[in-house]
């Protein structure tokens, strides 16, 4: 059987030079954090706290390897901003500060093959 992993809300959003830390705590502003994130992380899990489906896209990519940035937003609001069409879906990917897509869209790019050469590219993978 497998444990769940620790959630710790404390902790704050590293600051620039830090390492990424796992979980982060939603916060006002979290539409300006949220992009910075992007910017500076080469994998950003974009969901809401305790949802399953944020819970399976950071098994998978950890499964693969991948140490994502996690940032938990109370709702699809904080994304508007960063996502030029508007229109996503939480839980939200972004690999190399672009939009990948939600846990479907990495389903699909997983299958295909083609995820792990996206995370290369985006030195997320050094494999």
């Amino acid at each position: 059987m497998y444990q769940a992993i620790p959630y710790n809300a404390s902790r704050a959003w590293p600051a620039a030079g830090s390492p990424p830390a796992a979980v982060t705590a939603a916060a006002p502003g979290g539409e300006e954090e949220v992009r910075r994130a992007v910017a500076e992380c080469p994998v950003v899990v974009v969901g809401r706290s305790g949802c399953c489906l944020s819970h399976v896209v950071k098994r998978l990519l950890q499964g693969l390897g991948v140490n994502p940035a996690v940032h938990e937003v109370a709702g699809e609001a904080e994304l508007a901003g960063v996502v030029a069409d508007g229109d996503v879906a939480l839980p939200a990917v972004f690999v190399g500060g672009r939009l990948l897509g939600g846990l479907d869209r990495l389903m699909a790019v997983h299958i295909s093959g083609e995820l792990v050469p996206i995370l290369k590219e985006a030195g997320a993978l050094w494999l």
